[in-house]
């Protein structure tokens, strides 16, 4: 089965790199999946997470914070402003810059850069919701089975 070319890059370098049989990516247009033979496509990233299948079709997610995502020939190339790996997330850090970043909309003096706080409050989020995701999937299944 085909698969595509990922490579992540960030001003500070590489962030990912490898073969996954799709991409999800957070366009400004909404979600995109990316497949093998995907028509060739540019698109604005905005701060969100994205997800691919490793090796043994584990999931890896990586927070991006904008940026661009081509799309041509079974190579995808996401160059984004900032990138995190989710096990790089620290979730009780994200939900507290979260909570930093609502508070000073909510108490904002007239010289506040609105604009600047609210991309800052989704960063944020971004961050915290790929923590919380990765926190649910590792956490153990509770036994199911009917006794």
């Amino acid at each position: 089965m085909a698969q595509l070319q990922l490579d992540i890059v960030t001003a500070e370098g590489e962030v990912y790199s490898g073969t996954t049989d799709y991409v999800v990516a957070p366009s400004v247009e909404g979600e995109l999946t990316i497949l093998p033979s995907h028509a060739p496509l540019i698109t604005i990233l905005q701060p969100g997470e994205v997800r691919v299948t490793g090796e043994g079709d584990a999931v890896t997610a990586l927070v991006v914070f904008g940026g661009f995502m081509e799309v041509h020939s079974n190579r995808v190339v996401i160059l984004a402003d900032a990138a995190e790996r989710d096990e790089d997330i620290d979730l009780e850090r994200a939900e507290e810059a979260v909570r930093r970043a609502q508070e000073r909309i909510e108490n904002r003096s007239g010289d506040m850069n609105l604009e600047q706080a609210l991309s800052s409050l989704r960063r944020a989020q971004a961050r915290a919701g790929v923590a919380r995701r990765r926190s649910r999937r590792s956490r153990p299944r509770s036994g199911g089975g009917g006794g």
